[in-house]
């Protein structure tokens, strides 16, 4: 039974890393589970049967369990459980150590199961969970998003003390009747030292993926910002011009009238009326700053013949920072207009609605395809390291000024929509 047991474990602990850390979903097709969950009782059952822990039948039903359980490649798999079976290997003999010191005093030799390797996996698995919720689920990262040179450096760093670790059981096993508390001393902060430092090449390798993540933010940010100071140049630039030639505008208008010709004067009036008119914001949201974000998706609407419509006006400036408004307002109405440009009829709506206490911004844009709601903040681009910051940006935005954000994708008179609604606390009503 034992047997049974300890394959379960570590079953239970392969499929945990593999989900939690490297994001692979299980296989839809239940047969396929259900065989890889039999494959781990039978390796169990013939352990017990001949009473032996054989290598190769731990190694063939960890990675057959493995390919069996979930959906990704084949060679990827088998890389993948390997390189687990490995590693989680080097920490079950750190924590099997671990508890032949703390409960029985001395390693024994010649055993090779024991009642006390159930709790050491236990332990195994309550380091690995506190990897995960103090470093990667705090962080918004995981193991597959690690650079494979940090990966291969905990193989590496777990090998040499795996290596060293033996020496130091060894030395505790021989004397540590003759050190006492001495030897014990050496013991635990071999082992607290081991910890430390695989947790500490998983923050480097962490803080090495939200350094690049915040670049990739502050480009994107600065990326938008280049394109709405480069329409509003355009403006400025055409209003100068439209400026420069005004005394010749006036001069024609003065020799039409002289000759009385009112009507080709009314032409001409309504001729630089319109050019004029081609320099006014056309929406006017309440916010200035909101202003230049609108108009410059308006201005990219009209040029791509993308419908968009403005709803609704503030009574008052947002309080947002400039650059939390332009990461929200702009990575909202970005997705929207790449996702429109797909659509047969592609479309944007943009509603502000003001409330007592809150501000609503309400987007809605015609998509090709409607969305599955758990994987709103998965991109659905090729390129996924450097894409699907634009939705949690907007959520992390939102965060920050206490304020909620809901997502749906739907289908309207047979359309297909999505529609993102932010709403934010007015200033001083959190």
């Amino acid at each position: 039974m034992i047997y049974i047991v300890d394959n379960l474990l570590n079953y239970l602990i392969y499929l945990f890393i593999i989900y939690f850390g490297f994001r692979i979903s299980p296989r839809k097709n239940r047969l396929f589970i259900g065989a890889s969950v039999v494959i781990v009782l039978l390796a169990g059952a013939f352990n017990a049967y001949y009473d032996v822990n054989s290598p190769i039948v731990y190694i063939v039903w960890s990675v057959f369990s493995v390919i069996l359980f979930f959906e990704d490649r084949l060679g990827h798999l088998m890389i993948l459980s390997a390189s687990i079976m490995y590693f989680t290997g080097i920490i079950d003999t750190f924590s099997v150590m671990l508890i032949q010191v703390v409960m029985i005093g001395r390693g024994i030799s010649g055993t090779n199961i024991a009642w006390w390797m159930e709790p050491a996996y236990l332990l195994s698995f309550f380091i690995y969970l506190l990897a995960y919720w103090q470093i990667l689920k705090k962080h918004e990262v995981y193991l597959c998003d690690i650079e494979f040179k940090y990966k291969f450096a905990l193989m590496v760093q777990g090998s040499i003390f795996q290596m060293f670790y033996n020496f130091v059981f060894a030395f505790f096993n021989e004397n540590h009747a003759m050190y006492g508390w001495d030897a014990y001393a050496v013991f635990f902060i071999s082992i607290t030292g081991v910890i430390y430092s695989v947790f500490l090449t998983l923050s480097l390798a962490v803080k090495k993926i939200l350094s690049d993540r915040q670049n990739r933010e502050l480009q994107s940010f600065m990326y938008m910002q280049k394109q709405q100071y480069d329409y509003q140049l355009q403006q400025f630039v055409a209003v100068r011009r439209f400026k420069h030639d005004l005394v010749n505008h006036i001069g024609v208008l003065r020799e039409l009238l002289n000759e009385k010709k009112a009507k080709e004067a009314k032409e001409y009036i309504d001729t630089i009326w319109n050019i004029q008119n081609e320099f006014d914001l056309k929406i006017h949201t309440g916010d200035s700053f909101l202003d230049i974000i609108v108009n410059y998706y308006l201005y990219l609407a009209v040029k791509e013949k993308v419908e968009f419509t403005v709803s609704g006006r503030l009574t008052e400036k947002i309080h947002l920072d400039m650059f939390d408004l332009t990461t929200l307002v702009g990575n909202i109405l970005q997705n929207a207009f790449e996702a429109a440009l797909k659509a047969d009829v592609p479309q944007i709506r943009v509603e502000f609605i003001e409330h007592t206490k809150e501000i609503f911004i309400v987007v809605t844009n015609s998509t090709d395809q409607v969305l599955n709601n758990k994987k709103f903040f998965v991109t659905t681009k090729k390129d996924k390291i450097n894409h699907g910051f634009g939705l949690k940006n907007i959520a992390a935005t939102v965060q920050k000024y206490h304020g909620e954000c809901y997502m749906e994708s739907v289908a309207e008179n047979g359309e297909k929509l999505f529609r993102i609604s932010i709403a934010i606390p007015r200033e001083g009503k959190v």
